[in-house]
């Protein structure tokens, strides 16, 4: 990928946020699935500590020669707890201050900045570019979570709605009855 692509991605990335999450409830957007995977709310808490993260990884790789980054696991990281306990439209203000500090250091890159290398321990050595590729797809795999626990609440909110209007048929009926004799 050329590095106006990147710089592109990560610049534009989050722009349709706002429309996907438009008109979410709060409890929509902290429900969880039923087999208690991650609720829309701590997907994007996560991408917001994450962002922070990559940073930290940017400017390891730059000050560094073949610096070993460990991977980041989100339940290990006190200071995910900070970002989880934000309210929604919080997280989403952070994160967006967080990216446009990102989005303004991948600017400054040159191209021999982009082939500097970080090991990962499951992907080996990669380039600051890849790590910024890895990064955006990691963010889409989260975004795309977001939806479908939004969809899930939404589906099971129907649900709930169809059993109680199912509930009050039966009565109904009954009324109805009752007026007809």
């Amino acid at each position: 990928m050329s590095r106006d692509s990147l710089l592109e991605r990560l610049e534009h990335g989050l722009d349709g946020l706002d429309t996907l999450l438009e008109g979410q409830r709060p409890d929509s957007l902290k429900r969880r699935s039923e087999d208690e995977k991650w609720s829309a709310h701590e997907n994007l808490a996560h991408l917001g500590r994450y962002h922070e993260i990559t940073l930290e990884r940017l400017d390891l790789i730059l000050s560094s020669t073949l610096p070993r980054i460990n991977r980041y696991r989100a339940e290990n990281d006190s200071e995910a707890a900070s970002w989880l306990s934000m309210p929604t439209g919080g997280v989403l203000g952070e994160m967006r201050e967080v990216r446009r500090v990102l989005f303004e250091r991948c600017l400054r890159l040159t191209t021999s900045d982009l082939e500097r290398q970080g090991v990962h321990p499951l992907y080996g050595s990669l380039t600051l570019r890849a790590w910024l590729e890895f990064f955006l797809v990691h963010e889409g795999h989260h975004l795309y979570l977001c939806l479908l626990r939004l969809g899930e609440a939404r589906a099971s909110e129907a649900a709930s709605s169809l059993e109680t209007n199912s509930e009050v048929e039966p009565d109904l009926q009954s009324d109805l009855e009752l007026q007809s004799e």
